[in-house]
């Protein structure tokens, strides 16, 4: 299955660095999580840091354990809250986030390609990317 996304940036920005890209991933998940209310935010980080060792600052270091425990602990619901998390990810680098319903979702996947796109285009100027995962 190939999944797609776009990120464009304006004519004259560079890209961000690894670390720039680390500190947004990690706005970009508290505000997914932010939806669900602070006082469950806050449950959530709490049961991330006790049920499944991630402390909220090592969610972009330990991105797939994330996923797997935000997987178990809501189930088909994770979905919804991993599209959130990336559409809040692609506001904040100036990118178009696309996905279709009719395709099967991979968060892991979505956020190694745009750190991907990152780390390729540091200090490049850029107007559009193309990226494809299988």
């Amino acid at each position: 299955m190939i999944f797609k996304f776009m990120i464009r940036l304006p004519r004259g920005v560079t890209p961000l660095s690894k670390r720039d890209f680390e500190k947004l991933l990690s706005e970009a998940v508290d505000e997914g999580l932010s939806s669900l209310g602070e006082s469950s935010k806050q449950a959530i980080y709490f049961h991330l840091k006790k049920g499944f060792n991630i402390k909220k600052q090592e969610i972009p270091h330990k991105i797939r354990t994330f996923t797997k425990a935000i997987e178990k602990i809501f189930g088909l619901g994770a979905n919804f809250l991993e599209i959130l998390i990336m559409k809040r990810l692609y506001e904040k680098i100036g990118g178009v986030f696309k996905w279709h319903e009719s395709t099967e979702f991979a968060f892991t996947e979505y956020v190694a390609a745009a750190k991907r796109v990152f780390r390729e285009r540091k200090g490049i100027k850029t107007t559009e990317e193309l990226v494809e995962c299988e």
